[in-house]
């Protein structure tokens, strides 16, 4: 049976504070708006800035290139899943706290699957932008690590990042086609692609908390 998500584990990366947005996140606003309808490939820096509303000066000073905002976009990303991460319980398994935190990651993508998709298919041509996005892939797949206690120094620790990162990209294609309410789908495979790496994932450690917690 596929596990269910933890309730109250959840995360939007498209609902914004009241408060006016800063000039950083207009621009990926725009970018990532204007992506479905020019491509990545087309999508130019003066086309972002006149979406944007900014002067093409200001988004220069804010990102340097393209590349640079489509990383500020995945950190932006690790931000909304990062903000309440579920508390780890002693005896959690590894794979239980991933599944909740990249279901979180879901979430937090779903109001920008139309720029997304695109960026499936013409990213493999950009070799820049491919090492830009598999950098902050790889960055990202950490702080779920970390986020969810596990230990992430050492061999077994890079090859564990390695393995979720690619259970992570796998899941990605079914969510893509996903549109039911509950991603229950995604939440399938997900499931089924964590199991398979579960053998290579470090024991959860033991939050702070729990340990100061113990009897002595």
């Amino acid at each position: 049976m596929a596990r269910r998500r933890r309730s109250g584990t959840t995360a939007s990366g498209g609902d914004k504070p009241a408060a006016v947005a800063s000039e950083s996140d207009r621009i990926i606003d725009a970018a990532l708006a204007r992506i479905p309808i020019e491509g990545w490939r087309g999508l130019s820096l003066a086309s972002i800035a006149a979406a944007s509303g900014l002067p093409i000066l200001r988004v220069y000073r804010n990102f340097p290139s393209k590349q640079a905002i489509l990383g500020a976009f995945f950190r932006r990303i690790d931000e909304a899943v990062l903000a309440d991460a579920p508390t780890a319980e002693e005896g959690e398994r590894a794979r239980d706290r991933l599944f909740d935190l990249m279901m979180r990651r879901f979430d937090a993508l779903r109001p920008y699957k139309p720029a997304l998709e695109i960026l499936r298919r013409e990213l493999p041509a950009d070799p820049v932008s491919t090492l830009v996005a598999a950098g902050a892939l790889l960055r990202s797949m950490r702080w779920m690590h970390e986020a969810a206690d596990i230990t992430t120094g050492g061999i077994r620790g890079a090859l564990a990042i390695k393995l979720t990162s690619a259970a992570y990209m796998a899941t990605m294609s079914v969510w893509q086609r996903d549109d039911s309410a509950d991603l229950g789908r995604t939440m399938a495979a997900l499931d089924a692609r964590l199991r398979r790496v579960e053998r290579w994932l470090p024991t959860v450690r033991l939050s702070r908390e729990n340990r100061s917690a113990r009897p002595a």
